[in-house]
């Protein structure tokens, strides 16, 4: 190989290796990770930063005040309190599963900015009711 081609080839993998890490960079900033309750309260620091919180929403535990809404999700026997500010979706219920985005603050209540409600992913076609008597 000669001199001016492996100068080349050390440019290139040079270029290549600043691109990598300038990508990582980015991406290490838009990352947020999703844990159970069990995980969260196993590791309380670890929720100290943004994460995402999965968990059924425990029947019972919902409450509203003003623009407040306070519940328990739950996953694997462990409960986390949550309160999220905001309407959360319209098929927001107890005993559904859901996904919180937000911040373990210090005491122990999740403050979440963003609800998304978990639905099974097998859907099946909606059986017809049987046709009234006289309707043709």
């Amino acid at each position: 190989m000669s001199r001016r081609r492996a100068g080349r080839v050390a440019v290139v993998a040079v270029a290549l290796a600043g691109g990598a890490l300038l990508v990582a960079a980015a991406l290490a900033d838009t990352l947020t990770y999703y844990r159970t309750p069990a995980e969260v309260l196993g590791d309380p620091a670890g929720a100290r930063e943004r994460i995402r919180l999965g968990g059924d929403v425990v029947p019972g535990s919902l409450r509203r005040s003003g623009d407040l809404v306070v519940f328990r999700l739950a996953e694997g026997g462990r409960e986390i309190t949550v309160e999220q500010r905001g309407a959360p979706p319209e098929t927001f219920r107890e005993g559904e599963g859901a996904v919180v985005e937000g911040i373990l603050s210090t005491d122990g209540v999740f403050r979440a900015d963003h609800v998304v409600v978990r639905h099974g992913n097998e859907y099946g076609p909606v059986t017809a009711s049987p046709e009234p008597a006289g309707a043709r």
